[in-house]
């Protein structure tokens, strides 16, 4: 792994979530200051912006915490870390494009790997699709499959990390930087590319 980018992993992580709380910790705001203006006729608006918001940030915190926080018994739970997957990518998909979630655990060894994996490709997904992901004998693998077109630049963008030919990336990635950082060299990524895009990692 880039000696840059190991060293920048933490920002990279901290940006990455922060990135993807902002807008609904901002919606709840907007909220907030509707109902202390006291004007009942956005009451419905509000109470659904709250409702959204807050399931959006509760997953999202979740899954955030499992991913990239420090080991505990929740990684333990292989229904509970599939559960935490699917609410995630419930928040980033929508109702016409879902990114579906089918995923084969069989112990906490790869549970961190497993969301992780699952988030990086989900980020490769544009409209919708169902990410295939099961621990195997010596690892854990996952694809995507999906009817619609995959992200090209985002795809080569990670390639191009695990290939260490960049110094720096954006915080966007931080997903596959920490993967990387979390492997230490003990066990490799390998890309999957034909007529799909996916993982190996042993």
């Amino acid at each position: 792994m880039n000696d840059n980018l190991k060293k920048n992993v933490t920002e990279l992580v901290c940006t990455r979530i922060s990135h993807d709380l902002i807008g609904n910790v901002g919606a709840v705001g907007n909220a907030v200051e509707l109902l202390e203006e006291g004007d009942m006729d956005f009451l419905e608006d509000i109470n659904g912006i709250l409702s959204v918001s807050s399931k959006v940030l509760a997953s999202r915190l979740k899954f955030f915490r499992m991913a990239f926080g420090l080991s505990n018994n929740n990684l333990q739970d292989i229904a509970l870390v599939a559960e935490t997957a699917q609410a995630y990518l419930q928040t980033i998909g929508n109702a016409d494009y879902p990114i579906t979630l089918t995923l084969e655990l069989h112990s906490e060894k790869y549970a961190r790997v497993a969301l992780l994996v699952i988030m990086i490709l989900a980020d490769v997904i544009i409209k919708g699709g169902t990410i295939e992901a099961r621990e195997i004998d010596d690892g854990f693998a996952a694809v995507i499959h999906s009817q619609s077109s995959l992200s090209s630049e985002k795809m080569k963008q990670i390639k191009a990390i695990l290939a260490d030919e960049i110094a720096e990336t954006q915080a966007q990635y931080a997903p596959v930087v920490y993967l990387q950082n979390l492997l230490n060299n003990e066990k490799k990524i390998n890309i999957i590319e034909e007529n799909t895009f996916g993982f190996v990692v042993r």
